[in-house]
């Protein structure tokens, strides 16, 4: 009787069967379908529960789970369940949005920066060097009190505090890539930066650059919540997690549920943005 086969270098069989999912791989797939149901449950969940968010009914408060309600009811009757299914595609949207939105600008910023040099080189990393001392929260903060409550003014916030990173990051990465010898040989036949994106430059990039976009769609969701906890993100009735913690808060000893159903929530966007993160930065 044979013995089991034995895995080459390559991660295959002598057999020739595919080896078992590495780690990193298995962690990967479990982010993707944490947020794989969190987003289903953000698309799907205010329209499965058919309730209102917003709708009071003070004679059902605090109400436990149940059939009626399957995630109880707040103090003022509202549905825990439609509640957080629309603060599920709030936070999870508007970090993603974000994320993206601040990452256009700083990876074409650092990559003209690293194909340019020179003096525009120096201004890109001076305007950096300025952005960069300032707390990206309090810059949030700062755009909220001038416009207090508005999803607009949040999202611009974290865009300005998450570009930074963007163009550090693609900038460093895109140097050794523009100094090689393929990069250098296209230049000489002509071919012009869009080639060169096309190419070499977006193909080196998109590990870091995936692994940094997870980082920052997790620190945006993070400071959402953290904004709304302290009360200076989005206001009520708008269903938003942190805010969410700070009506439930006082009746923890009364409804226990109701802090947990946020908090979980919250936990499971953040594990599986990080789960990913690590995924690709090959930990």
């Amino acid at each position: 009787m044979s013995g089991p086969p034995i895995l080459s270098n390559d991660g295959i069989g002598a057999a020739g069967a595919p080896a078992l999912p590495t780690a990193g791989r298995v962690r990967r797939r479990l982010g993707l379908g944490l947020l794989g149901l969190v987003a289903l449950f953000a698309l799907l969940g205010p329209w499965l529960v058919g309730i209102d968010p917003r709708v009071q009914a003070l004679d059902q408060s605090l109400q436990p789970p149940g059939a009626a309600h399957w995630l109880g009811t707040d103090v003022l009757g509202r549905s825990v369940l439609a509640r957080l299914a629309h603060a599920a595609r709030l936070s999870l949207g508007l970090a993603l949005l974000a994320a993206v939105s601040a990452a256009m600008p700083g990876v074409l910023l650092g990559m003209l920066a690293a194909w340019r040099g020179g003096a525009a080189d120096r201004a890109l990393v001076l305007l950096a060097d300025a952005v960069m001392p300032l707390p990206g929260l309090l810059l949030v903060l700062l755009l909220a009190a001038v416009v207090p409550g508005s999803a607009l003014a949040l999202y611009l916030g974290l865009s300005l505090s998450l570009w930074v990173e963007y163009f550090r990051v693609s900038r460093a990465a895109a140097r050794p890539v523009l100094a090689g010898d393929a990069v250098q040989a296209s230049r000489l036949l002509g071919f012009g930066l869009p080639y060169v994106l096309r190419r070499h430059l977006l193909p080196a990039l998109a590990p870091v650059l995936g692994t940094l976009l997870a980082f920052s769609a997790a620190q945006a969701v993070l400071a959402l919540a953290a904004l709304g906890f302290i009360g200076v993100g989005l206001q009520p009735p708008t269903p938003e997690l942190g805010l969410m913690m700070t009506e439930f808060l006082p009746f923890y000893d009364e409804a226990p549920w109701l802090l947990g159903a946020p908090v979980a929530l919250l936990m499971l966007l953040v594990l599986g943005m990080m789960l990913i993160a690590r995924e690709e930065s090959g930990e």
